[in-house]
């Protein structure tokens, strides 16, 4: 039984030893130790202070990021507005450009035909006299082959001419 009950000299000699263990550990260990988790405690609180700082910095660089994109689709729907009304200017005077000239086409066409008309009377006219001189002449022959028609006509044509 001399193992089970332990014997008051062990136990002197264990808290003794026991005292200078942790004496030489609370000297050499204990406040390198307290230090270094000292230290980790600080480091964790520093790296959590930055995650915070990072996490608010990200916030911010989302709010800046959503707003510029919103700048930027309002500046890209002005310009496509801005594109819009002048490609619908650019269009309507392009057909206006477009309706001067057909009218100018238009006018022309007509001048010319007009002036072809006037042309084309006159050549006919022309014709005509040419024509009415011509059977004028050979009903003037046919009739004045005698002198005695002949007289007759001038004597016809200055009556015609004192009465005017």
């Amino acid at each position: 039984m001399g193992l089970v009950t332990p014997n008051p000299g062990t136990i002197f000699w264990m808290v003794i030893i026991f005292g200078i263990v942790l004496l030489i550990l609370r000297k050499f260990a204990w406040k390198p130790i307290l230090n270094l988790l000292k230290e980790r405690e600080e480091s964790i609180a520093n790296a959590l202070n930055a995650a915070d700082r990072a996490r608010e910095e990200v916030e911010g660089l989302k709010a800046d990021n959503e707003k510029i994109i919103r700048e930027a689709r309002r500046e890209k729907e002005a310009i496509l507005k801005e594109a819009w009304e002048l490609k619908d200017k650019i269009v309507a005077e392009a057909k206006e450009k477009a309706n001067q000239e057909t009218q100018k086409s238009i006018d022309y066409a007509r001048q010319q035909i007009e002036s072809e008309k006037i042309a084309a009377i006159d050549a006919i006219k022309i014709q005509v006299a040419e024509l009415s001189v011509k059977i004028a002449e050979k009903l003037i022959k046919k009739e004045l082959a005698d002198s005695t028609e002949q007289e007759k006509m001038v004597n016809g044509l200055l009556d015609d001419i004192k009465l005017n």
